[in-house]
């Protein structure tokens, strides 16, 4: 449980270090169905700073919790970004796809958290 900690803070800060915005966190653990036990899901202003965003993540998961994503999806194009760490999938998102595709909402029991952007 305490790396699973570790890994989800290592996250928020990379979301942190490149100033994503609308950061939320939903709990699936213990929810029939689902795949991780985390969704984090942010979002950046254009496909530079969601690849930014991407990347930021990755470096400080790597330093802090000694991960590296499974997978990571959608880098060509840098609208919507998903990185698999097997328990905690990340979702970075251009705010026009992520209003769109509407994920913050897939679960209404799982419990979510409002974590603030740093400005």
């Amino acid at each position: 449980m305490k790396q699973s900690n570790i890994l989800l803070q290592s996250i928020i800060d990379g979301i942190h270090e490149k100033k994503g915005k609308n950061i939320k966190t939903i709990h699936l653990e213990g929810i029939p169905g689902t795949i991780c036990d985390y969704f984090v899901i942010c979002e950046g202003n254009s496909p530079s700073q969601v690849s930014s965003l991407a990347e930021s993540i990755e470096e400080i998961v790597k330093k802090n919790a000694k991960e590296s994503p499974i997978r990571v999806q959608g880098q060509q194009r840098s609208e919507w970004i998903g990185m698999d760490y097997g328990n905690i999938i990340v979702h970075i998102f251009l705010p026009e796809l992520r209003s769109f595709y509407n994920i913050d909402n897939l679960w209404d029991d799982a419990k979510t958290e409002v974590i603030p952007s740093i400005d």
